[in-house]
């Protein structure tokens, strides 16, 4: 069944987000909700989902009336940079694009982050949607605008607010993903519950079969209730003055191995790692108790999620760590559990706080 959010920014109505089990009414709905006709589209993707959904989506848009083109570049987080986004421009360029263009992010993460990061800048801004079509994109990143690309190896250093105006879900989508992407989007499933929903959190771990075997039903409201989280917490906080930073439990150290591994390990198994590290943390803090954090670290395992990693030392992500946006002055801004299904932020830890939490998960 259908299901759609509403996404307010700064109290108004800014975007909606559409829950199908196909691309068919994809034109319908954006008639319907996006109303306004564009000179030119690009359809922007990666090379894999190229293969998969382009064709489809560049005869959708055709369908509009526009001029509709499209730029692939090679899928994976090396292309997520400022020379992908230079050649992009160039495109835009030369296909005379202009602010009544709309560029159409079809892919995950890498592919929305990049895309709403280049529609954000391109001639001061021009309009843009998503259709994300990884489970770590739906989830995730293709909701609150933000956008952005590395930078010398630096995880979204480079980047900007700038929503969308549409985001549209085929969860189908995901019948096309791999074990190893489809647990990279776990991650950041679980971490919607550990951080604002706890009945979620329980739920996730009766429903792992379910899930796995890609059911549609459970499927769909997996994605549908990590968008209501994240919905919310965007709407409250779009520009992370306060809460929206409760999103990134598991993040600071995960983008530290991260970068360390030089992104051959997914996103989503390295937030799995920080958040066993945010974990333990939470236990020294009086927060949750150990039996919890062991549990976490189960259910990261029931998904398939690595709990522990090799190739670097304790030394190298602390210091790698120091180096994420989010820090305060020489200080770590962490996100912590006060229980299971609430977060908090915390400044205080130690170097050997931190420390002790990395070894955790190193072999």
């Amino acid at each position: 069944m259908a299901k759609e959010l509403l996404i307010n920014y700064e109290g108004k109505p800014c975007y909606s987000i559409c829950l199908r089990p196909n691309f068919d009414d994809l034109l319908t709905i954006f008639n319907e909700k996006v109303n306004k006709q564009y000179d030119s589209i690009c359809i922007v993707t990666d090379s894999t989902v190229a293969g998969h959904f382009l064709t489809e989506i560049v005869d959708i848009f055709k369908q509009t009336g526009s001029s509709v083109t499209s730029f692939s570049f090679p899928a994976g987080e090396e292309s997520k940079n400022l020379d992908t986004v230079s050649i992009l421009y160039e495109h835009l360029i030369i296909k005379k694009f202009t602010r009544k263009s709309l560029l159409v992010a079809l892919g995950g993460g890498v592919v929305g982050d990049l895309t709403g990061f280049a529609a954000s800048t391109f001639l001061r801004g021009i309009d843009f949607i998503q259709v994300p079509t990884t489970l770590l994109s739906q989830v995730d990143s293709s909701v609150g605008g933000k956008t952005g690309v590395d930078f010398n190896r630096y995880k979204n250093m480079v980047g900007a607010f700038y929503m969308p105006k549409l985001v549209y879900m085929n969860i189908g989508t995901l019948d096309t993903l791999d074990d190893y992407n489809f647990t990279c989007g776990m991650g950041e499933v679980i971490k919607s519950g550990l951080i604002a929903d706890k009945d979620f959190y329980l739920w996730l771990k009766d429903n792992s079969e379910k899930l796995k075997a890609k059911n549609y039903d459970t499927l769909e409201y997996c994605v549908y209730k990590c968008c209501s989280i994240k919905g919310h917490v965007v709407e409250v906080d779009p520009k992370e003055q306060g809460i929206r930073a409760y999103l990134n439990f598991g993040h600071t150290l995960g983008h530290a191995i991260e970068k360390l591994c030089n992104f051959t390990t997914g996103h989503g198994q390295c937030v799995g790692l920080g958040m066993i590290c945010a974990s333990f943390l939470s236990t020294k803090l009086g927060y949750i108790t150990e039996d919890e954090a062991n549990d976490i670290t189960e259910t990261c395992v029931l998904y398939g999620l690595p709990t522990k990693i090799s190739g670097m030392t304790k030394e190298q992500v602390l210091e790698a760590s120091k180096s994420d946006k989010k820090m305060q002055g020489s200080k770590v801004k962490f996100t912590v559990l006060k229980a299971i299904g609430e977060a908090d932020s915390y400044l205080d830890f130690t170097d050997d706080d931190l420390i002790e939490a990395i070894e955790k998960v190193l072999d």
